[in-house]
């Protein structure tokens, strides 16, 4: 019995060697080591996220005519793919957008591939919900909210 215990620390102690080694060889790449990495320790290029909802989408491009030169009031989703709150409240977004279809334009606004939306309104926490209306923000809502914080605030300004 005390054979084998020591047996099984062993295999485990180089088992810890032989994975710190190939961490090491993973997390400081060289010219020469760089092309012999498996193919899930490469650098994947950064793809732009889609997102495939009922609530448009707008950028720092196309926030002045979807947004502020709207003649409905409109809801605006500040989110980030890597946001968990973000993903429970976008849902809701969705279904707020085809309640009030023809009503009020929902839209969503990824923060992190437009800044500079994000920093004119002072966005400091996502999720972030503000409600515009003839190119003013009339209000702001932090954080992942119930349906019904929602609908109530979108009702406030028809």
């Amino acid at each position: 019995l005390f054979f084998i215990d020591i047996h099984i620390s062993h295999q485990a102690r180089s088992l810890q060697i032989e994975m710190a080694l190939t961490a090491r060889r993973v997390a400081a790449p060289t010219a020469r080591t760089s092309a012999i990495r498996p193919a899930f320790c490469r650098a994947v290029p950064r793809r732009s996220i889609v997102v495939r909802a009922e609530a448009g989408a707008a950028n720092d491009d196309t926030f002045k005519s979807v947004v502020l030169e709207s003649k409905v009031p409109v809801l605006v989703d500040f989110w980030a793919p890597w946001c968990g709150p973000c993903r429970i409240i976008a849902p809701l977004v969705d279904e707020l957008a085809k309640e009030f279809s023809g009503r009020v334009k929902c839209v969503k606004i990824n923060t992190d591939e437009s800044p500079n939306v994000a920093s004119e309104y002072g966005i400091r926490s996502i999720p972030t919900v503000m409600v515009f209306k003839g190119g003013k923000k009339l209000e702001t809502i932090i954080g992942a909210v119930p349906k019904d914080t929602l609908k109530q605030t979108i009702q406030k300004y028809l």
